[in-house]
């Protein structure tokens, strides 16, 4: 089971407006370097080489809701999927959330999957996000 892990500037984003959760385009994009909580833009993250059916930047990763209740907010996305065709992506270990709308790409977090992960053509990878709890939890 993989955790997500906020990076450390991302509060700090959502305190000057960077990030509007609710309608901001996020993307997931796919890494074999482990990223590091100071982590701050895209610019930052190793992201794997395009190809096979993965393309530059990843995928949207579509709204769902952000509900907000008793002082709680939960976002919730569609699970995310990636698929290999006509050959195998470069392994990666890593899929990082980003806002693809902020100016600099700002970093959101990551989930960590404890080993390198091959992609074979015909397969696909989801990125499994939580359709309860979300994929992050604002008090």
């Amino acid at each position: 089971m993989a955790f997500f892990n906020k990076f450390n500037l991302f509060t700090s984003d959502l305190a000057q407006k960077v990030h509007n959760l609710n309608s901001d385009a996020l993307k997931v994009m796919l890494s074999n370097v482990s990223p590091i909580v100071g982590n701050h833009v895209k610019a930052d993250i190793v992201e794997i080489a395009a190809g096979n059916g993965y393309v530059a930047g990843g995928t949207a990763a579509a709204f769902v809701s952000g509900n907000s209740s008793s002082g709680l907010y939960r976002l919730i996305l569609s699970p995310v999927v990636f698929a290999a065709t006509g050959g195998t992506f470069a392994n990666f270990e890593y899929a990082v959330l980003y806002n693809d709308t902020a100016a600099q790409k700002n970093l959101i977090g990551w989930w960590d999957y404890g080993a390198p992960i091959t992609l074979t053509s015909g397969n696909t990878f989801t990125v499994g996000i939580d359709q309860t709890n979300g994929v992050l939890t604002l008090e």
